[in-house]
């Protein structure tokens, strides 16, 4: 035993308070929770293209890891890779293997398939899965919350091939791809991204996961029997041998469109270079490549690939590729999240599972399975990472996908390739780097381009992108009419077709930038017109492929084909008999209806009342006995409908009123004259029926031309009976209906669109069109759906339009004869004047009416008060007879002669010394 020493207790004592210390600010607990050690697995295909550049890149990477003072503060990370083989049976059973080892996290898998199922054992367990190839972007964090991609979804890819479709003005795509997680669900990804563009996926031709020569020779034998000639491949195995064959079938030649996903130049920039018959399989392909910066970092883990290949490699020859940059960076993120962990004081522990246990007699061991218990806050850490790595910066959105996501858009030429521009999520298509628009706001407003393509088969123009079915050439359906020849005719001696439809489809085929090859083929039996919806129906069956003739463009049809731009409007019309309206006795009342002459006839009325009530007191004209005032008024308010008053105005009221009422007759006598002069000089013809309204409230029989839309449309949109509807073949039988009538087994009117209806107008004058327009519609010629060439001739018709070739076209067969061109088809109650014409001009005249009177009646009462002194000795008992009394001296001042004032008088005199002068002048004379 050792003397009690002072000193010693000393020591003692301050080594205790340094451990307190370092208790109570937690470095003690930092320091001895990192372990020596951490497990991380990984898991990947080691003999695939990917997995090999995977290889390599994370031993790398835990070498850099393990090697920097700056990180994990001394802990080494120990990696065991685990090889899937991309099988999701060895995929699951490497992961379980991994967890008996007390894995804290793992990396990889480059499968989107063995992602999915791998990820139900790292949510289980709770321990973080960082993928660096799994690009699925059904891969949800809310589905599986321990996942965490650090490569970049196909849901961005797919956008950025959505662009390049919808730059080049391409509508359809075909898709081929391996049908399995990776390659249909990018596949759906690509499909949204399309529609948002309104385009599609045409046809999607699926194939084995790994699939054989005959395999895709049987896929790509269907593909060139389709319209499109824009192909999206979408593999993860064997994809070399997709262009090879597409070669063979001549599919990479002129006309055809090749856009490959990341996956083809992972393999390029692995193997590069590849020998000639393998690039000469790949000319013109566009092809897509996640983007890396090119960073001093990234150029220095290039420049030492060569060694590290060598070094872990395990003897192949390979060149480095993005997912090896993602392998190495996801190797960084886990380092840097273990390190963040630690400082905040996470521990490596797990425990078990009381739901993971063998039945009795079991061999699995399932109880080795033990749980990361603190996985979730490692997780967490990984989520908040943000760091500048291999592939730039490393930080991910809510959705947990890297924040920055661009591809670089590259065209394989000769023996390698060249950049022909970018994709960013944040700008779109560009030829600047995405790097140097990532601090700029998003903006897909700016120039969405690239640089020129070459395309398969040396082009540089671009393809049209489609072609047409059957070998090629068009079978078109065509009417073969037997009435209205002007719009379709059919020659059966000749197997020709002529008239405005078909002129226009030749003129607008002319115009387009590539030949068309057709051939025309009659629908109908060449006894009455054939049924258009029947005709619409096949074009949307394939049986044709297209419909040209006078079709007219309506909702049932557009479900089942594309129509072109309207060539020509045309709309449903009623077509009646008319009678000739004869004169009579009483035409000149009919410029004006009843209301008008009434409203006319007071306001005569009125302005003599108020002209008499403001001269009345000032000119001798207006005053008198009762029964010549009466005879005054009605004299002068007459008088000035022709203005021949003789009655003077001296006061400033009465001349005021009188200008404007003055004013109101010269407008209204002018629009009598010219309304009355249209009646009387212009032939009206009257018809029973004014209209689809009143034809609807009869129950007279309707005529409707045979094989026209108008009969589903009266009896589906205006619910006529169909025993009311008489089918008409020909103008003949239109003319043979409307002329016996309804009593006579004809028809009360013929309902048909306004062009034909137009042609029979032409010779036949004693009928015309009632009412207006009930339907606006056009028509157009009918496409399969989808048919670009619907949008190429819409552009045509619409250049003819603009140019008047269209006019020229329709004066050519329709211009109208001009037999009836002197029969003007005029309403009488179009001609007649109303009173709402006039409102503002009475409303003016009525107010400076009752103007005039306000102002007298304050005048006459200012006066009355002065000439007319109270009478102030009444008893107040009497104030109703004072009342009484007032309003009669009122009356009877209003009545009495004005004073003459000294200027007037002075003026008479003058005038009549000049009259008498004038008088006596005479008499001498």
């Amino acid at each position: 035993m050792l003397p009690n020493c002072p000193k010693m207790n000393l020591a003692v004592s301050s080594v205790l308070l340094l451990i307190f210390c370092l208790f109570q600010n937690g470095s003690f607990q930092n320091i001895t929770s990192r372990p020596s050690t951490v497990n991380i697995g990984a898991i990947f295909a080691f003999n695939s293209t990917i997995g090999k550049a995977a290889n390599v890149a994370i031993s790398a990477a835990v070498e850099d890891v393990n090697s920097d003072p700056n990180i994990l503060n001394g802990t080494k990370l120990v990696i065991t890779p685990r090889n899937s083989n991309c099988s999701g049976f060895l995929g699951i059973i490497e992961a379980l293997k991994m967890m008996e080892a007390e894995t804290v996290a793992i990396v990889g898998p480059q499968c989107s398939s063995i992602a999915h199922i791998i990820s139900y054992v790292a949510d289980e367990l709770k321990v973080p899965l960082v993928s660096f190839g799994a690009t699925d972007p059904t891969l949800s964090p809310i589905q599986f919350p321990y996942f965490v991609r650090t490569t970049q979804s196909d849901l961005y890819q797919m956008a950025a091939v959505a662009a390049i479709v919808d730059l080049y003005q391409w509508k359809l795509v075909t898709a081929v791809y391996t049908d399995d997680e990776y390659g249909r669900n990018g596949i759906a990804a690509l499909d949204d991204k399309l529609a948002e563009r309104r385009c599609k996926i045409s046809y999607q031709a699926r194939l084995p996961p790994v699939p054989g020569q005959e395999d895709i020779l049987d896929v790509l034998a269907k593909v060139t029997m389709k319209e499109s000639r824009i192909i999206v491949v979408h593999v993860s195995s064997n994809g070399l041998a997709v262009f090879s064959v597409a070669q063979r079938l001549q599919m990479m030649s002129d006309g055809y469109v090749w856009i490959a996903t990341d996956w083809l130049m992972s393999m390029l920039d692995s193997r590069a270079p590849l020998g000639n018959d393998i690039m000469d399989s790949l000319q013109g392909v566009i092809a897509l490549r996640q983007h890396t910066p090119n960073s001093i970092s990234k150029r220095g883990l290039v420049s030492k690939w060569g060694a590290l290949n060598k070094k872990y490699g395990n003897g192949v020859a390979l060149n480095a590729n993005t997912y090896g940059f993602y392998a190495y960076d996801s190797i960084w993120t886990v380092a840097r999240a273990l390190d963040r962990f630690f400082k905040i004081g996470g521990k490596i522990a797990f425990s078990n599972d009381s739901t993971l246990k063998d039945e009795v007699g079991g061999n699995l061991h399932v109880e080795a399975m033990r749980v990361f218990d603190q996985g979730k806050l490692l997780l967490d850490e990984i989520i908040k990472i943000n760091f500048t790595g291999i592939t730039g910066q490393v930080s991910f959105n809510p959705d947990r996908d890297l924040v920055n996501s661009s591809y670089d858009v590259l065209n394989i030429v000769g023996m390698g390739w060249r950049t022909i521009g970018f994709w960013s999520n944040s700008s779109g298509l560009s030829v600047v780097e995405p790097e140097k628009l990532y601090d700029k706001p998003k903006n897909f407003s700016l120039e969405q381009k690239l640089y020129p393509v070459i395309w398969p088969g040396g082009r540089v123009e671009r393809p049209r992108g489609w072609v047409f079915p059957n070998n090629g050439e068009l079978r078109v359906g065509v009417p073969d009419r037997v009435s209205f020849q002007q719009f379709v005719s059919y020659d059966e001696d000749t197997n020709t077709f002529k008239g405005f439809c078909v002129d226009v489809f030749l003129k607008a085929v002319e115009l387009l930038p590539y030949p068309v090859p057709y051939r025309f083929v009659p629908f109908g039996d060449h006894k009455k017109n054939p049924n258009y919806t029947d005709l619409c129906n096949k074009v949307g069956t394939s049986f044709f492929d297209a419909a040209v003739g006078d079709i007219v463009i309506t909702m049932n049809r557009t479900k089942v084909v594309d129509f072109t731009q309207p060539y020509i409007d045309s709309g449903l019309v009623v077509v009646a008999p008319v009678k000739r309206q004869k004169s009579n006795a009483w035409a000149f009342l009919q410029p004006f209806t009843l209301e008008m002459w009434c409203v006319i006839g007071g306001f005569f009325v009125v302005v003599g009342i108020v002209v008499w009530i403001l001269e009345h007191r000032f000119n001798e004209d207006f005053r008198g006995p009762p029964k010549k005032q009466v005879a005054t008024i009605c004299w002068f308010s007459f008088s000035t409908l022709f203005f021949a008053h003789r009655e003077n105005t001296v006061s400033t009221l009465g001349r005021g009123v009188l200008i404007i009422w003055l004013f109101v007759v010269l407008i209204i006598q002018s629009s009598y004259t010219a309304s009355l002069t249209s009646i009387l000089t212009v032939q009206q013809l009257t018809s029973p029926i004014q209209g689809i309204e009143s034809l609807m409230a009869s129950n007279d029989p309707i005529g409707y031309q045979t094989g026209s839309f108008a009969e589903n449309y009266m009896v589906e949109e205006l619910h006529i009976p169909r025993d009311r509807l008489k089918e008409l073949t020909s103008p003949e039988l239109y003319l043979q209906a409307l002329e016996q009538g309804p009593g006579n087994g004809g028809v009360a009117a013929v309902v048909d669109e306004m062009s034909y209806v137009e042609l029979f107008l032409a010779t036949q004058c004693r009928f015309q069109v009632v009412g207006s327009e009930f339907t606006r519609s056009g028509w157009g010629f009918a496409f399969p759906k989808e048919s670009p060439l619907a949008v190429d001739m819409s552009t045509a018709i619409l250049s003819l339009a603009e140019n008047g070739e269209l006019q020229k076209i329709h004066d050519k067969w329709l211009k109208r004869s001009a037999a009836c061109s002197s029969e003007a088809n005029t309403d009488i109650e179009a001609n007649r004047l109303h009173f709402d014409s006039f409102k503002g001009l009475f409303l003016i005249c009525g107010l400076a009416c009752i103007i005039a009177l306000v102002v007298y009646l304050f005048i006459m009462l200012r006066q009355f008060i002065r000439h007319v002194p109270p009478d102030d000795q009444d008893p107040s008992g009497q104030a109703s007879a004072r009342s009484g009394r007032s309003f009669k001296s009122f009356l009877s001042f209003a009545d009495e002669r004005a004073p003459k004032s000294k200027s007037r008088s002075i003026k008479e005199k003058k005038e009549l010394t000049n009259v008498e002068a004038e008088t006596i002048k005479r008499t001498v004379k």
